[in-house]
């Protein structure tokens, strides 16, 4: 009988805890918070693997009380799905973003919280010009750099081969440019099929040469007109290009991707692009292998266009502050869903997180106490690539969607011969006046 006994209030014991167990695991997932996030995330780069269990994986074993929902999209899927999400009124609680541009929106119709008071207790560890306010007037979210939009990639061992040099001119880009064809080579590649590629990666760097950045400023305070010389001077010397042979109108049936392969292979000594492509040739972690190994990147320069005749900046590049996180403003203020979505901004800019991005070539780096330790060669020139150079403005992040729309896709006719340069101005000028005449 005493065993009987012994053996029920063992058992009910047992009980006893399983349902105090059970009443612990109910409540902590109570307590779990659940953010939903939008993220522009390449999976075929190199350190796609490792920037998950890195930086997302290790996020959630750090804060288990708080769970990412993650949506992973890249180029046009990524901006039609957030106009998708802010036309429906469900925007994600964390959702990467530009400090203009294409998703201007966010900013103007302000769709996220500022930042400015939730970065001041550590303000003095990040770069200032990454602090200040952006296209809504406001620090929506936090760049995790400053990007060259603009960047020639030349492989000067290929030049080397072709007994051939870096070119200084334009003139001497061009007269390069048969004998680079006779030996079976595009004189510069691009994969410029999606359409904001030239007016990002190159449009802006020759607006800001011929132009310089006043004439930008004078058209946004309409004190000037896209018809006028400065601009049409820009479009004309970007239809030269295919006049002489420079670019090919292929470039516009070239896959963005589809171009680091190309340029791998040595299909050209020059490649245009921005900076972030540093990342696309580096080593991935998960298989030890790389589109450019680091004994070839030391062959691999990153420059600038050459001189452009009659140009008023030399020597420069376009740039802007890169991405960063936001934070919907449809989270109630002080509540311990916005601590969660901070917790993750956070880390999202923290000291391990950007010298991640260091090491795979990522955007990187707005805070001050990164450690650059041992880097291959291209991440090393890709941190000295801004060191001492001009810069200049990268025209969809100054102007919104309904004015650098018609340009980018005028670009690729111009490339293409289905349009000229005074057609697209004008086209350009007709969407800036109706968009400005809603702000008066």
């Amino acid at each position: 009988m005493r065993i009987a006994n012994s053996r029920n209030r063992l058992a009910a014991a047992l009980l006893a805890l399983a349902l105090l167990l059970g009443l612990a695991t109910a409540a902590a997932a109570q307590e779990q918070i659940t953010l939903r996030v939008l993220e522009y995330f390449d999976a075929t780069a190199p350190e796609a693997a490792a920037r998950i269990e890195e930086v997302w994986n290790e996020f959630e074993r750090r804060n288990p009380d708080i769970k990412i929902e993650r949506e992973d999209l890249y180029l046009e899927p990524f901006h039609q799905k957030l106009a998708a999400y802010v036309a429906s009124g469900q925007l994600p609680d964390v959702i990467r973003m530009w400090p203009g541009g294409r998703t201007s929106h966010l900013h103007h119709q302000r769709l996220v919280k500022d930042l400015a008071p939730f970065i001041e207790p550590y303000r003095d560890v990040f770069i200032e010009a990454a602090l200040q306010p952006q296209a809504g007037g406001y620090l929506a979210m936090i760049p995790e750099g400053i990007t060259a939009t603009h960047v020639l990639f030349t492989n000067t061992k290929l030049l080397d081969e072709l007994g051939l040099s870096v070119p200084t001119t334009y003139e001497e880009l061009k007269d390069m440019a048969p004998k680079l064809r006779a030996a079976g080579l595009e004189p510069v590649l691009m994969g410029a099929q999606d359409d904001w590629v030239i007016q990002s990666t190159f449009f802006s760097m020759i607006l800001g040469r011929l132009a310089g950045d006043e004439f930008t400023d004078q058209i946004l305070a309409g004190q000037a007109k896209f018809t006028d010389e400065p601009f049409l001077k820009s479009l004309r010397f970007f239809k030269q290009l295919f006049d002489d042979g420079v670019l090919s109108p292929t470039i516009v049936q070239t896959g963005y991707g589809e171009v680091n392969a190309l340029f791998a292979s040595g299909r050209s000594p020059f490649m245009i692009d921005g900076i972030w492509k540093v990342g696309n040739f580096l080593t991935d972690p998960t298989t030890g292998e790389a589109l450019i190994p680091p004994a070839e990147q030391e062959h691999i320069e990153l420059l600038v266009f050459p001189a452009i005749p009659g140009e008023l900046v030399s020597n420069s590049t376009a740039a802007v502050a890169s991405t960063g996180f936001g934070i919907s403003a449809a989270i109630p203020p002080g509540s311990a869903k916005e601590q969660a979505a901070w917790r993750l901004v956070e880390w999202l800019i923290s000291k391990e997180v950007q010298e991640f991005n260091l090491r795979t070539g990522a955007n990187c780096c707005s805070r001050t106490d990164i450690e650059v330790g041992d880097v291959e060669p291209l991440v090393r020139k890709r941190l000295a690539f801004l060191e001492g150079r001009p810069t200049t403005y990268v025209f969809d992040d100054r102007f919104v969607a309904d004015v650098y729309g018609p340009l980018n896709v005028g670009l690729q006719e111009i490339a293409l011969g289905l349009a000229t340069p005074e057609q697209v101005a004008e086209r350009v000028q007709r969407a800036f006046d109706a968009w400005y005449s809603q702000q008066q």
